[in-house]
C-alpha cells in the first residue's frame, strides 16, 4: 500500500474490549505528540460509538472546500469524527460494509495538511473497521490498550493477535487504569490486579509503553473537553502520556531504518 497524502506516520490505537479507555489514550497521545513538536491529528473511527468530539470539546461542523471536508482544530490538533457530521442522538445502524465504507471516505475525504502522525481511535474488537484498516490503510504500527485484569488481557491478546496476522507492526502495550488514586488521600491500590500488561507485553516480545492510573482527573479532564495534556500539561499522568509518545517515536524511526536497507550499487563493464 502507498502512503497517504499529507501523513506521514498512521498509528492505529486498539484495545480487544471496550472500557479500558481506549479512546481517552488516543486523545492524549495525539495530543502529546503535538506536545513534542509533531504535526499530528486523531481519527475517530469509531462510527457506532464516536466519542472524540465530546473529549475535544468540538461540536461544530466541519467546512468542505473543494470536495475535500476540512478537519476540525482543537488544541492544536486536527481531528475528523462520524460524529461532526451526524446529530449526536442519531444510531448508526449500519451493517458492517457500509461501516468500513465510512471509515475509508472519512480518511480519504478529509483534507489532513501535511501530518507527521495521524493517530486512529478504533472500535473495540476485531471486526470490519480492523479488517479495513490492515488491508486499505498504510498503518505504520498500532498500540494496544489494556486494563490488568485478566478478560481484559483476553481480548488484548485477541487484538494483538489479529495484528501479527494482518501484518501490521504492534508498537506495544499500555497498561490503563493501573492503579487507583483516591482522591481524598491519594493512596494507591491495585484495584484490577497488577503486571497484566507487562505479562501481555512479554508474551507477544513488545514493549509495555507505560501504564496510567485510574485517576478521576484523567476522566473529569477528557469529558470537559481539554484533556489531560492540555489542561494539566506538568502532572505526573501528561508526563507519562508524552513518555509514551517519545518511546512511540522511536520505534517507528528505527522501524523505517530498518526497512530502508542500503544495497551495494552493482556496476556492469565491458572490458
Amino acid at each position: 500500500m502507498n502512503r497517504l497524502p499529507n501523513i506521514k506516520n498512521i498509528i492505529a490505537v486498539a484495545s480487544g474490549k471496550g472500557g479500558v479507555g481506549k479512546s481517552t489514550t488516543a486523545v492524549n497521545l495525539t495530543l502529546a505528540l503535538a506536545k513534542e513538536g509533531y504535526r499530528a491529528g486523531i481519527l475517530d473511527a469509531d462510527i457506532y460509538g464516536p466519542s472524540q468530539p465530546l473529549m475535544l470539546g468540538a461540536t461544530e461542523r466541519p467546512d468542505v472546500k473543494n470536495k475535500k471536508v476540512q478537519p476540525v482544530i482543537r488544541h492544536g490538533i486536527q481531528s475528523m469524527s462520524i460524529g461532526y457530521l451526524i446529530d449526536e442522538k442519531a444510531p448508526m445502524a449500519w451493517r458492517g460494509p457500509m461501516v468500513s465504507m465510512a471509515l475509508q471516505q472519512l480518511l480519504n475525504d478529509t483534507e489532513w495538511d501535511n501530518l507527521d502522525f495521524l493517530v486512529i481511535d478504533l472500535p473495540p474488537g476485531t471486526g470490519d473497521v480492523q479488517l479495513t484498516l490492515a488491508q486499505k490503510i498504510p498503518v505504520n504500527g498500532a498500540v494496544i490498550v489494556t486494563t490488568p485484569q485478566d478478560l481484559a488481557l483476553l481480548d488484548a491478546r485477541r487484538a494483538s493477535e489479529m495484528f501479527r496476522k494482518v501484518n501490521v507492526p504492534v508498537l506495544g502495550v499500555i497498561e490503563n487504569m493501573s492503579t487507583h488514586i483516591c482522591s481524598n488521600c491519594g493512596h494507591e491500590e491495585a484495584i484490577f490486579g497488577s503486571g497484566g500488561g507487562k505479562r501481555l507485553a512479554d508474551q507477544y516480545q513488545i514493549d509495555l509503553l507505560g501504564a496510567l492510573p485510574l485517576d478521576i482527573h484523567i476522566r473529569e479532564e477528557t469529558d470537559s473537553g481539554s484533556p489531560t495534556v492540555i489542561k494539566n500539561p506538568e502532572s505526573q499522568n501528561s508526563k507519562i502520556y508524552r513518555e509514551i509518545a517519545q518511546k512511540i517515536v522511536t520505534k517507528l524511526n528505527a522501524q523505517e531504518k530498518s526497512s530502508s536497507i542500503n544495497f551495494p550499487k552493482i556496476t556492469i563493464k565491458n572490458d
